[in-house]
């Protein structure tokens, strides 16, 4: 039974989440979460007994983050193009470092069937979320249009978080967002059908 220390786990995750950025998969063992979390040795394994415990608890604390800002972006009313570029935004320069993570530990999960079970509920809690959220915030999206919707999402926050740091701009994201609501391409009326 690991220690009841939530803080201190905390602080393990967080470290873990940290190195899953910088270091990838392979650069996350108990020693290097210690050292970023500046623990002694042997307390990564003391709450973690094994490597996949410490990917799966990484997992499961960006998914608690993520619902946490998810929850206080509905706070402010906005427009769903408002909403969405915020989030995209915010995700690939303040949240860089969470969302390089979780996609490290996406990728894990081909390999890692206890990973891919920790992570398997974050989609669908992201439908039963953003509807929720849809509906409190009135939006109209029509609730089998969320899938879509949460999958062109999930395509431009890969695509920005990944780029360049330094190179995204609020404006980058708006046009993107724009593509997503409401179409790439806008079809022109027919000339002869008129």
């Amino acid at each position: 039974m690991p220690p009841a220390n939530p803080a201190r786990r905390r602080a393990l995750t967080d470290a873990a989440i940290a190195l899953l950025a910088s270091s990838g998969v392979h650069g996350l063992t108990h020693r290097a979460v210690e050292k970023a979390a500046n623990l002694p040795p042997g307390t990564a394994s003391n709450y973690f007994p094994s490597r996949e415990a410490l990917l799966v608890a990484a997992a499961e604390r960006i998914v608690e983050l993520h619902h946490a800002d998810t929850d206080r972006a509905t706070d402010r009313p906005a427009t769903l193009v408002d909403l969405l570029t915020e989030s995209l935004f915010t995700a690939a320069t303040t949240l860089r470092t969470r969302y390089l993570a979780i996609f490290e530990l996406q990728l894990e999960t081909v390999r890692r069937p206890v990973l891919a079970e920790a992570l398997a509920g974050l989609q669908a809690a992201s439908l039963r979320i953003t509807a929720g959220h849809h509906g409190e915030l009135g939006l109209a999206i029509p609730s089998e249009k969320i899938p879509t919707l949460i999958a062109l999402y999930g395509g431009a926050l890969f695509t920005l978080v990944t780029a360049p740091p330094g190179i995204v701009t609020r404006d980058m994201v708006r046009d993107m967002v724009q593509a997503i609501v409401y179409g790439s391409v806008r079809e022109e009326p027919d000339p002869l059908s008129s």
